[in-house]
């Protein structure tokens, strides 16, 4: 059933009158009139979208979603330009109609529809077959796969490459194609994770010679700090850029001391830099790639919170950092995992040549078959097949497990590979004698030898990414407007939501970052505030999101900058515990902390709905019982007691 918002927006959609404030790619791009103009009419705009100058002090009495959409396509009439996303997710996406996804970030490779296809078609060849087939899961176009881990040194990988498999290829052409960059001057390799391809990349990097770490995220990130921990270890000296709060923004007097050498000739080291916060939603300009790479850095550069076809208004024409990350994963908004995408600069690979580390963090895809298991016909590693019953033995298989094989092999195959591996064990041993080691999953493994097998890779043109497919179809400028749109009014709609009865005007949720802003990222940084004004446990309200149908995400903010005229204790103080409070009032001068926040980000199938139904959950807690009723709710349904 389609949401009042999709009904109403596909009546109107031929109906609706242009607005040229709303015609910019983005702030930068405007010609005929000034940011500064355009930024006023934006949060005019944004204001109107909602009711102007309200405040929502009941959740019982919010407007309907169908009068608020109403505002919302008046005040952005070319919202409803971007219906085909709507159209798209009623259907290959029908599934989000029941559960909001706000924690997701990266790229969907598949649809949710192709998903459902390929079961339907495995259930029905089931039932017409007595013997499973090793035939690859290619007959709905989607190609569930299995990641396969292999040590390996990252100069070998990019300097002399390798065997590399019909499915990996198909995978790095259509994603390399996707983020917009030349085959000719990166080559990619594919990682477990982002954690997996920075810590990748502290072993491999120089920094006995390079000596500088220079990260800037406003937030606790894994990767991040996998990759200090192993810089640190190899001599490095670290330093993040400070973020002046409230608003989240570089402070760019700081990072420029930081990033500019006083010697032109002076080795710096590895500069970390993200397109934008993935919490906060803070844009950051890509002038500092520049001009990091004017003073002799490295750069990788994070384009993991990227939005999709972000990348085409990057231009690498223009900036070309050393290393890119971004990462991808299986179906949005029911299966997140997925794989990282390493991308080096052929012509940077050569700062790793002294790097004799083979790491765990490069990985294979590994294409499954029909029925559920796997098979990489280049490796004989990860082989997942089973050997058919012979005609004079129907039902007297023996199987034994491999000690390196992820499934089932028959006794006579293990035999095979065990020999095998000697053979290659022996080769390997050769190798790690010369000056580069080369992993022995590179090489190309004659699959005839384990007997006969049906291994055809027939298909694999037909593979359709369909969730990138989308995103190709709508365009930069459609996504873009789309979640400009959306993430504005949020913002706005949070925070018109005001504690009942208090003196002062107590509002329920403060937004970490940049508000109502024209030029932002599509991602929400905020914590939810009670009458007393303490702060809800963030884990808690993600927990009560979650029994209302409704994902958010969780974090840490950190590294801030503070002007000495600021009053940290009427803002940063009140989102800590009492003790932790108690212990900064005494040592005002160190604020080395870390605040937890709940986090929302929007995708391109995000709809008007989705930002609706997150504002009314928020909008509960102006009930000064609510986390009780819940407690008690649950309690009563589950016959226990239930930590909430």
């Amino acid at each position: 059933m389609q949401s009042p918002c999709i009904r109403e927006a596909s009546t109107c959609f031929h109906g609706f009158c242009t607005n040229p404030a709303f015609d910019r790619l983005d702030s930068q791009s405007s010609t005929t009139r000034s940011t500064a103009n355009s930024q006023h009419d934006f949060a005019n705009s944004t204001n109107s979208s909602l009711y102007p100058n309200t405040r929502f002090t009941n959740h019982e009495s919010l407007p309907s979603l169908a009068e608020l959409f109403s505002n919302f396509t008046k005040a952005y009439p070319q919202y409803l330009n971007t219906i085909q996303a709507d159209q798209i997710r009623v259907r290959e996406y029908h599934h989000l109609s029941n559960h909001v996804c706000f924690d997701y970030i990266g790229h969907g490779l598949f649809s949710y529809h192709q998903k459902q296809s390929h079961h339907s078609a495995t259930s029905v060849a089931s039932t017409s077959t007595s013997a499973p087939s090793t035939q690859y899961s290619i007959g709905s176009g989607v190609p569930f796969f299995h990641i396969s881990n292999k040590s390996a040194n990252l100069y070998s990988k990019i300097h002399y490459g390798g065997h590399e498999s019909e499915f990996d290829s198909i995978i790095r052409k259509r994603i390399t194609s996707f983020m917009n960059i030349s085959e000719d001057e990166y080559s990619m390799v594919f990682t477990a994770s982002q954690s997996s391809a920075f810590k990748l990349l502290a072993e491999s990097y120089p920094f006995w010679s390079n000596r500088e770490l220079l990260t800037v995220y406003d937030f606790e990130n894994e990767a991040v700090e996998m990759m200090i921990d192993c810089s640190k270890q190899k001599g490095a000296k670290v330093m993040s850029a400070k973020f002046s709060w409230p608003k989240m923004s570089i402070h760019s007097k700081t990072l420029k001391k930081m990033v500019v050498s006083k010697s032109k000739n002076r080795k710096k080291g590895l500069f970390v830099f993200p397109l934008q916060s993935k919490m906060t939603g803070a844009r950051y300009s890509y002038q500092w790639l520049t001009i990091a790479q004017e003073n002799g850095w490295h750069v990788l550069l994070d384009a993991t919170a990227s939005g999709a076809k972000d990348m085409e208004t990057l231009g690498l024409s223009f900036f070309r950092p050393d290393f890119l990350f971004c990462s991808f994963y299986k179906i949005f908004g029911e299966n997140p995992s997925g794989f990282g995408c390493l991308f080096v600069k052929k012509s940077s690979a050569s700062v790793f040549k002294s790097s004799k580390t083979k790491s765990i963090g490069i990985v294979s895809l590994l294409p499954s078959t029909r029925y559920g298991q796997y098979f990489d016909k280049s490796s004989s590693f990860d082989i997942d097949t089973e050997q058919q019953p012979s005609p004079a033995e129907p039902t007297k298989v023996d199987f034994a497990f491999s000690s390196s094989s992820s499934g089932p092999v028959s006794v006579q195959q293990n035999e095979e590979i065990t020999e095998l591996k000697k053979l290659q064990k022996g080769n390997i041993e050769q190798e790690q004698e010369s000056d580069f080691q080369i992993t022995e999953l590179d090489k190309p493994l004659d699959m005839n030898q384990f007997g006969n097998r049906d291994a055809t890779t027939s298909g694999y043109s037909e593979i359709e990414f369909r969730g990138l497919n989308h995103a190709d179809t709508l365009g930069l400028i459609v996504i873009r407007n789309r979640s400009r749109y959306l993430i504005n009014w949020l913002i706005n709609a949070l925070m018109s939501l005001q504690h009942p009865h208090s003196e002062f005007g107590l509002p329920l949720v403060t937004v970490y970052g940049p508000k109502v802003r024209f030029d932002r990222g599509p991602a929400l940084a905020f914590n939810i505030f009670d009458w007393k004004g303490e702060k809800v446990d963030p884990a808690l309200v993600q927990k009560l999101a979650d029994r209302n149908n409704i994902s958010l995400g969780f974090g840490l903010l950190k590294n801030f900058w503070f002007p000495d005229r600021h009053d940290e204790g009427n803002t940063l103080l009140q989102t800590t515990t009492p003790e932790h409070r108690k212990l900064l009032k005494n040592k005002k001068e160190k604020f080395n902390i870390s605040i937890s926040v709940v986090t929302a980000s929007l995708g391109i199938l995000t709809n008007f709905e989705d930002t609706y139904r997150l504002w009314a959950f928020a909008s509960k807690f102006l009930d000064a019982d609510f986390v009780e009723k819940e407690r008690w709710r649950y309690t009563a349904l589950n016959q226990r007691t239930i930590e909430v």
